[in-house]
């Protein structure tokens, strides 16, 4: 084990390669399929139940991704069946494959969150719909976007589109607080907001392991963002309260992030999580001086992401982190005659009058 910050200790060295897998606990492999992506990776879970298999997660929807599936399914899951496959949340990356994932498996049963099976189809629906797409264009005119920039994230919208395929059509739902049985342990079901609206996290106390998913990741901290569907969404403050509930799980255990490494230290991860986001709350009320667009924001805030074509992502940051602000009455958010949206920084009472009273 390795020490890469404070409090957190990295399982292995390295990651599998292609189509290796190592094993993480008894019962439990770990496989990581390619994304297309600047983040290049997703990690899945193999779990030996008693009679056959659980997945957790399939990547997304590629030639590549598949490649690795059908070498793990002539390799560690050829001696027994599958079960079923379970969905940390819905993203691209965790649900791109699982309708064809399903099928190829046998029929399994697909297992989620209800909202997370739910958004999922609506991004099916967005990739498809005319109105969406033009109601994106206005969300992103409104924030700031010039023609540029509009075309470049319509394209990056229809690349990553292409990489959702069709999904299960019947669904085992999951809810917070449910005890699900896989691998041949017990797992609590923790689902939790702000990445994704009903991300499901899996708690073995009995073996002190949890499969995080997004939740929690070991050195990059999840995408919390605001998208067209919810322009005025504080999708930062469900994130940031979820962080106690992992708290109250012990320090010692073994945490299984979707990116990354698997790694020992919840409780400091969790930590500099909540304050990397108090960090970044601060540098946007800075940048407030006069209201703004969020677009401006988001190239003060992020300079290098949209420098490297991540634009569209840090747009969607900056503004959980700019209604999170309003939120808490630390900015007002306003409209300007020509339609564009601004921030800017709450104006402070008055010390005079506050002591006044």
């Amino acid at each position: 084990m390795t020490t890469a910050a404070a409090e957190i200790r990295y399982l292995h060295e390295s990651h599998p390669q292609g189509t290796e897998t190592y094993q993480i606990a008894p019962g439990i492999l770990w496989a990581r399929l390619p994304l297309p992506f600047r983040l290049n990776h997703v990690n899945v879970w193999l779990l030996r139940d008693a009679d056959g298999w659980t997945i957790i997660d399939t990547g997304a929807d590629t030639a590549d991704a598949r490649a690795v599936w059908e070498a793990l399914f002539t390799g560690p899951l050829a001696d027994a069946r599958v079960n079923r496959l379970v969905a940390t949340h819905g993203h691209t990356d965790h649900v791109g494959l699982s309708g064809w994932l399903t099928e190829r498996a046998g029929d399994v049963p697909f297992v989620s969150t209800l909202g997370e099976w739910m958004s999922a189809q609506v991004r099916i629906w967005d990739a498809q719909s005319k109105s969406a797409t033009d109601g994106a264009q206005r969300f992103l005119t409104a924030h700031g976007c010039d023609d540029d920039t509009l075309a470049s994230y319509r394209a990056d919208r229809e690349r990553t589109h292409a990489l959702l395929g069709p999904l299960p059509i019947t669904l085992t739902r999951l809810r917070d607080g449910d005890t699900i049985r896989f691998g041949e342990r017990d797992w609590e079901v923790i689902v939790a907001g702000g990445h994704a609206i009903e991300h499901a996290s899996f708690w073995c106390a009995e073996d002190r392991i949890l499969i995080a998913g997004d939740q929690i990741l070991s050195r990059i901290s999840p995408m919390i963002g605001v998208f067209p569907a919810m322009p005025e969404a504080d999708p930062l403050a469900d994130y940031l309260a979820s962080l106690p509930r992992f708290k109250a799980l012990p320090a010692d255990a073994l945490v299984l992030p979707s990116h990354g490494l698997p790694f020992y230290g919840l409780h400091a991860r969790a930590d500099q999580l909540a304050r990397h986001h108090e960090l970044r709350l601060d540098d946007l009320g800075r940048l407030m001086d006069r209201p703004r667009v969020a677009m401006e924001l988001a190239r003060g805030l992020f300079a290098r992401a949209v420098a490297e074509g991540q634009g569209r992502l840090a747009l969607a940051e900056t503004l959980a982190h700019a209604n999170y602000l309003v939120g808490r009455g630390r900015a007002v958010r306003t409209k300007a005659p020509d339609g564009r949206i601004l921030y800017g920084r709450a104006e402070e009472p008055d010390s005079e009058l506050m002591a006044a009273h």
